[in-house]
């Protein structure tokens, strides 16, 4: 059973909630360190992310691409826009499927709670019509395999 929630708000929004049984401290750097990225962010399984860059400040680039067995694939690009370690990050990213989609501004914050941490990040897409192509490629199913794999580290 999944322990990630996905909530809509609005239009525009697609809020996910998940806890974790580690410090904000360990997850927030989970989700900025290119070695940690690499063993947990690959999605479903037999997928795997072959290439990984953050650069975690203001502005920095983010780029992840992840390829199957197949040799099908994708990639994401974005910057950060801002990050409060072990509190907070903002960023843009936009999938690349091949053409890129509009952008998703993402905000993450890492909450203290239960001994653990509660994750909650909010996207913020331009329109519904992108909000529910984004569901719609099951992004929810590939972000809680991920998350099992990060709760494993």
């Amino acid at each position: 059973m999944s322990k990630l929630t996905l909530t809509l708000q609005g239009d525009t929004q697609a809020v996910v909630t998940r806890h974790f049984a580690a410090s904000p401290e360990r997850i927030y750097q989970a989700h900025v360190d290119p070695d940690l990225l690499r063993q947990w962010a690959t999605g479903p399984d037999g997928w795997e992310m072959v290439d990984c860059q953050s650069d975690p400040r203001p502005g920095g680039a983010i780029r992840y691409e992840w390829r199957n067995a197949d040799g099908h694939g994708f990639h994401l690009t974005g910057e950060y826009v801002s990050l409060e370690p072990h509190t907070k990050i903002a960023h843009v990213e936009r999938m690349h499927l091949p053409d890129p989609t509009p952008d998703n501004h993402v905000v993450t914050v890492f909450e203290p709670k239960d001994g653990g941490t509660l994750l909650t990040m909010t996207m913020t897409l331009p329109d519904q019509a992108t909000r529910e192509a984004m569901l719609a490629t099951g992004m929810a199913d590939g972000m809680e395999a991920s998350y099992v794999r990060l709760e494993s580290l």
